[in-house]
């Protein structure tokens, strides 16, 4: 059965509703413990702030603006960084224009990275709670399991 089944034929999803209705009431205890198992899965509100990990990165995802222009050498230094701002400033247009796509592509890169960071978040989590609730069964199961026979 495939969900266009579902939504195409009404007398299908009918049978299934049937089907549905005729299944016995779960316990109070269970119902009550599956909405907190439901409840403990909901997302967290999610914080807008960049992981720490991707901080430095995006600091630097522009590459069209270089550091300010220095020099270590005492006597042609000043020159030095004289013709480094008169070139930057001559050439910044071009220099944008080319760097354009680098400074896009960098950006929709660092957005999948926090996409992915996101999400193997939410997935470590979800798969602590699946831990502790596997834990929880299996001990449930121990416990009512008969002591064991000798043969």
């Amino acid at each position: 059965m495939r969900v266009d089944e579902l939504l195409m034929e009404p007398t299908l999803a009918q049978e299934l509703a049937d089907e549905a209705a005729r299944l016995p009431v779960p316990p109070a205890q269970e119902q009550e413990r599956l909405r907190h198992q439901l409840e403990a899965s909901e997302r967290p509100p999610q914080d807008t702030a960049w992981p720490q990990v991707l901080q430095a990165p995006r600091e630097k995802q522009d590459t069209r603006y270089a550091d300010p222009a220095t020099s270590h050498r005492p006597v042609v230094g000043p020159v030095l960084v004289f013709a480094k701002r008169s070139f930057r400033r001559l050439f910044q247009p071009f220099i944008n224009e080319v760097m354009r796509r680098q400074v896009e592509f960098n950006e929709a890169l660092l957005d999948s990275l926090a996409l992915i960071y996101d999400e193997q978040r939410e997935n470590a989590r979800a798969q602590a709670a699946w831990r502790k609730d596997i834990t929880e069964r299996l001990e449930r199961l121990e416990q009512a399991r008969p002591p064991d026979r000798e043969r």
